[in-house]
């Protein structure tokens, strides 16, 4: 186990404890039967992501590192980190290296679009980790991220700034975490 997260259960109105860990076969098979149906009927645009390569992506580069959210036996988040590449889009140093969050996910019944939610927190906990992540490599805890339209209320709501329209990345809305203060 990588850390111990806690989430909130709606329908038992309780904290609960969950994991985050490396990302594994179950977690693929968990998105393509579990997830992907139901993202498909929602529209969402994350439901062709191809997990199963992202997870081979994470195993044989180590450029990347894929982790998955599990609680009560199912995978309730998904997350593709790029820790060596990217630096601040804010500062513009060199130096100032961040942890690139390539991909981001929650289970649809953990999403707002979706009623009724089961669990609150999942993408906040996953995000909460690439901080954590950017801490132990010494970047400072500088995280970036490119978000889909769909996800933009969400970042502004994890108070992620925003820095508006990318014309490189078909001007998705980009966020960045600068360095924790002392």
């Amino acid at each position: 186990m990588y850390q111990s997260v806690k989430i909130f259960n709606i329908p038992t109105n309780c904290w609960i404890r969950a994991a985050i860990v490396a990302i594994a076969a179950k977690h693929v098979r968990d998105f393509e039967e579990h997830w992907q149906p139901a993202l498909e009927s929602m529209k969402e645009e994350d439901k062709y992501w191809d997990w199963a390569f992202k997870k081979r992506l994470s195993l044989q580069d180590d450029n990347f590192e894929g982790y998955a959210l599990e609680c009560e036996d199912m995978t309730q988040g998904l997350i593709m980190l790029e820790t060596q590449w990217h630096h601040s889009q804010i500062d513009g140093k060199e130096s100032d290296r961040l942890v690139y969050v390539e991909n981001l996910a929650s289970a649809p019944w953990n999403r707002i679009a979706r009623e009724p939610i089961i669990y609150r927190g999942t993408g906040r906990a996953l995000l909460r980790f690439a901080r954590q992540r950017s801490l132990d490599l010494g970047y400072g805890g500088r995280v970036g991220l490119h978000s889909l339209s769909n996800a933009v209320k969400f970042y502004e709501r994890c108070n992620m700034p925003g820095y508006g329209a990318d014309p490189d990345k078909e001007y998705l809305d980009y966020f960045e975490y600068g360095e924790i203060e002392g």
